[in-house]
């Protein structure tokens, strides 16, 4: 999946496990940019009576490179804290939660926010706001009757018209995760893959692809910022062509060296802090990075990433696909062979340095040549008022890989260009196979729709992430 479980150890501490990171201009605020980071993957909403939430001992962060150097020039931190109003009871709540401050809910979750501003070697650090409500897990119709409301409660203002949001919602990512990880089993032409006379297993009846995550939950912290708090320069630009209007987007999980456990079950933390989860561009240590350095890749900023950059201009995947799949990829097969050997600069663009101008007419995210894994927004993109969920792919320059927004299907997009669908971009002598183009998960058909999602349950407005789903309530498969 996007982030979820990627590397081994980060698959053993799911509350530290970014597993989603979006950034997009707010579609109803275009004065704004939201960055969403999901973490704990994998969420049942029926998973009492000790529901999930944040980890009070790991520091949260949103990374902001506006200078393009792929250092954090703004970093937003939350820290979460917990509170048990009565210990001598096993339930979560004892009656129905109707107020962030109910009674009857027994463990319940506030944060605070701090804003870090580096510049010049020098760092700043304002407190933006503290004691600041999370809503309860989505429990059900007795415990969470209005659970609407209550999350509604849970979005918070802060100084110079930022606003927040940290809780459950519901899971927005959707991957036929079954299917990629069965030995990369691709729709529409699975009957194809040479392993194992897949043909005879009667795939092909099945057009549609399965929702992994389908009725599963996450827990979301959300900000949406003004541009102009976000960019020095974004005053004196505005323009789609200027490098001012580009900033780089990563997510980051923090724990201190040392943890020490008492006889009693407790445990204290002490030491400096180290990153031990990051997130910027989807699908980048699941799939391209190799298992060997999947826990180190984790661990590095991204300013160091041009030691990873070999895995994206000649990655694993993209040379397994003619492999996989005999004569479905007939260019793909000839460019991988050489000479010379492949070298994708259109990946290494699309996920290290950003879409340089003059590749694709109206469009640039380029951060210059620093090789750094962010998502690269340009803020002087407006919002499409006709989007396509294969954004950049599917003409739509508001979309993937310009930033992300929850619905874009990043999956097929990241697939589709793995295949070499805009490789002829940076090599005008490749011709793409036609498979490139028609890679498809068989989960799209609605994700542009907001009103009308399915079980990812999108709001047209903050947190734009849906209302989770309910224990009671789980969706049928």
């Amino acid at each position: 999946m996007s982030s979820h479980r990627e590397a081994p150890e980060i698959s053993k501490d799911p509350v530290a496990d970014s597993t989603d990171l979006y950034a997009f201009v707010s579609p109803d605020e275009p004065d704004t940019v939201t960055i969403i980071a999901n973490y704990v993957p994998l969420e049942g909403p029926d998973g009492g009576p000790n529901f999930y939430e944040f980890g009070d001992d790991v520091l949260y962060a949103i990374n902001i490179d506006n200078d393009n150097d792929g250092d954090a020039d703004i970093v937003y931190e939350f820290r979460f804290d917990t509170q048990v109003t009565d210990p001598n009871t096993f339930l979560y709540n004892t009656g129905p939660i109707q107020s962030l401050t109910d009674a009857n809910w027994n463990r319940r979750q506030t944060y605070s926010v701090t804003r870090v501003d580096n510049e010049g070697g020098y760092s700043r650090s304002t407190l933006l706001g503290t004691g600041l409500a999370c809503p309860p897990c989505n429990i059900g119709p007795l415990s969470t009757p209005d659970y609407g409301a209550l999350a509604t409660a849970a979005v918070h203002s802060l100084p110079n018209d930022v606003t927040v949001f940290a809780g459950q919602r519901a899971e927005g990512f959707y991957v036929d995760l079954g299917a990629i990880f069965d030995l990369g089993i691709l729709r529409p032409f699975e009957q194809a893959h040479a392993t194992f006379g897949l043909q005879n297993t009667g795939l092909g009846k099945m057009a549609a692809g399965v929702n992994s995550t389908k009725g599963l939950n996450v827990h979301s912290i959300a900000i949406q910022v003004p541009k102009s708090e976000l960019g020095s320069n974004w005053g004196r630009s505005r323009s789609m062509a200027s490098a001012n209007s580009v900033i780089g987007v990563w997510t980051s999980a923090y724990r201190q060296k040392v943890r020490v456990r008492d006889d009693s079950g407790d445990h204290f933390c002490a030491g400096p802090y180290v990153q031990v989860s990051r997130l910027g561009n989807p699908l980048v240590n699941e799939v391209l990075i190799p298992m060997g350095k999947k826990d180190y890749w984790n661990s590095q900023a991204p300013a160091g990433d041009s030691q990873f950059a070999s895995f994206y201009s000649n990655p694993q995947l993209a040379q397994l696909l003619p492999v996989l799949y005999p004569n479905v990829f007939p260019y793909l097969a000839t460019y991988n062979a050489g000479p010379p050997a492949p070298n994708r600069a259109d990946l290494v663009a699309i996920l290290l340095t950003g879409i340089p101008p003059g590749l694709i007419a109206g469009f640039q995210n380029f951060t210059g040549t620093t090789q750094a894994d962010m998502l690269r927004l340009n803020m002087a993109i407006n919002p499409s008022t006709s989007p396509a969920n294969t954004g950049l792919l599917g003409n739509d320059v508001a979309g993937f890989p310009n930033g992300r927004r929850v619905f874009d299907d990043v999956v097929t997009i990241e697939l589709r260009c793995l295949a070499g669908a805009v490789l002829k971009l940076v090599d005008p002598g490749f011709t793409p196979d036609a498979a490139a183009g028609a890679i498809n998960e068989g989960l799209t058909s609605a994700a542009t729709d907001l009103t009308a999602m399915g079980t990812e349950n999108y709001l047209s407005s903050f947190p734009y992430l849906g209302v989770p789903h309910s224990g009671f309530l789980v969706p049928a498969s």
